[in-house]
């Protein structure tokens, strides 16, 4: 059984962590610098900073033709994709998305005052749970907004059947998942679209940025419409909107790490196989594992804290941030127990058991280029000595 005792040691290795620099979830990946300095050269030499110029287009379609998707649609981050796409597919009333996913697929809708109404996810996958969705519809019930967790997808084909059977739009929330697939598909082509993030901690990312990613070709042209203030051509506004753009620089960021694309993920990769090999047979440990017959980016390794376990898992995050490791709970305590939710729909929990099992369970592990092969032994060595006494 886990022992809470506060006397036990939570530093390995003495006064002196075993890293002298933090090392973080999250760190963002770089690609080659010359390359991008060349690209900033051409930017100032066009002195064309915004206003969709042609590194975006240019990154707009090696996205497109990546995911092998019709349109890509580039924005200025990740939330206000989310929120264009929102308003794009006209959704209003009720909208349901899981609790254990990043605050802003919750705040996307209820800034548009639209109700997020949260369902349970399926405690394998960490994603929504198809029955538990269709528990949560109502006669306000507009959409569903599906995210795939971890860059593993979601439910799809539940979550389209649940939709076509009741007249709802169902979108995704692929934050988590570029350059993944599902069932053999790329990830980007599900539903009626689906959002992604290029934020700095994502895996790959263009300093700051999303996109939007569809098939539909007028969903496609709406969403290019909203992101630059509904213009089309000059003095001609024809649609309310909203400034969505993604910057010339932002831009280049992208096209380089693109390009660096393979190497991020063969990094990615090799740690995930250090810990899964080093934490293999840790008492209450699971390493979330990923499908090898798909394709993955494997940004995120996943450590699950079961009741079998002599620790706790924040007594483990306790024992890592003292070596300098810094390892995240991620998407604790879920957004029902975050604010507005909380105050709003103070009872939500009752329904989202799973949710909160797998909330008190989770820790992230550092990877990415930034940590060596070295590094993840090491991670796993601290893990063990503590987790085992």
């Amino acid at each position: 059984m886990r022992d809470n005792s506060a006397s036990r040691p939570l530093a390995i290795h003495g006064a002196a962590p075993a890293f002298k620099e933090p090392l973080h979830v999250g760190r963002p990946n770089i690609g080659d610098r010359e390359e991008f300095l060349k690209y900033a050269e051409e930017i100032f030499d066009r002195r064309w900073l915004s206003n969709n110029g042609p590194m975006v287009q240019e990154l707009e379609r090696q996205i497109a033709r990546y995911l092998d998707v019709k349109h890509c649609v580039a924005m200025c981050n990740g939330t206000v994709a989310l929120e264009i796409a929102i308003r794009a597919l006209a959704l209003e009333g009720e909208v349901i998305i899981p609790s254990y996913t990043f605050i802003a697929t919750a705040h996307a809708l209820h800034w548009q005052a639209i109700t997020p109404v949260f369902a349970d996810i399926d405690p394998a996958t960490h994603t929504l749970d198809a029955e538990a969705v269709r528990r949560m519809i109502t006669p306000r019930t507009t959409g569903i907004i599906g995210v795939h967790l971890w860059g593993r997808g979601a439910a799809v084909e539940e979550l389209q059947s649940i939709a076509d059977e009741h007249g709802l739009r169902l979108m995704f929330d692929a934050a988590h998942a570029f350059a993944c697939s599902h069932k053999g598909r790329m990830i980007g082509n599900f539903g009626a679209c689906e959002v992604l993030s290029f934020h700095a901690t994502k895996f790959f990312n263009t300093f700051e940025g999303g996109a939007v990613v569809t098939n539909n070709d007028q969903l496609a042209e709406t969403m290019r419409l909203m992101r630059n203030f509904g213009f089309a051509g000059l003095d001609n506004v024809i649609y309310p909107g909203t400034n969505g753009k993604m910057i010339e620089i932002a831009a280049a960021m992208g096209l380089v790490n693109l390009h660096a694309l393979d190497r991020v993920i063969d990094a990615n990769l090799r740690n995930y196989r250090i810990y899964q090999r080093d934490l293999a047979d840790l008492p209450g440990i699971t390493l979330l594992s990923f499908d090898e017959s798909e394709r993955n980016n494997y940004q995120y390794v996943v450590m699950e804290v079961g009741a079998e376990c002599p620790v706790s898992r924040d007594q483990i995050i306790q024992a890592l941030h003292a070596e300098n490791i810094l390892a995240r709970k991620y998407f604790w305590p879920g957004c029902h127990k975050m604010q507005p939710y909380r105050e709003l729909y103070p009872h939500a929990g009752l329904l989202l058991p799973n949710t909160e099992q797998v909330a008190d369970r989770v820790v992230v592990l550092p990877t990415g280029t930034t940590v060596s092969e070295a590094d993840a032994a090491t991670i796993c060595g601290i893990l063990r000595s503590f987790i085992k006494g």
